[in-house]
């Protein structure tokens, strides 16, 4: 893995759940249901990314990801960006 970031997206029951956006290293094979595996070792279930996209990320000049963006795509739809009753 190159680099990732995870954001937080709609869920019905749950209200909010994590999704990942993962770019590989050029030769790099993984698939999702392996990062999430890894994941679930590593850190808390409720932590652990529910899916995961394989994309390019969105970066700024200085190269800071731009999570708003990927933000602005999951939340289509929404008013607000929380989502729970």
């Amino acid at each position: 893995m190159l680099e990732c970031a995870v954001i937080a997206i709609p869920h019905a029951k749950r209200g909010e759940v994590p999704k990942a956006f993962v770019t590989l290293k050029e030769g790099a094979q993984v698939t999702e249901q392996e990062l999430i595996q890894f994941c679930r070792y590593q850190i808390a279930a409720f932590k652990c990314p529910t899916t995961i996209e394989f994309t390019t990320l969105p970066k700024t000049s200085t190269g800071k990801i731009q999570k708003y963006l990927l933000r602005e795509k999951e939340w289509v739809g929404y008013e607000k960006r929380i989502y729970g009753g």
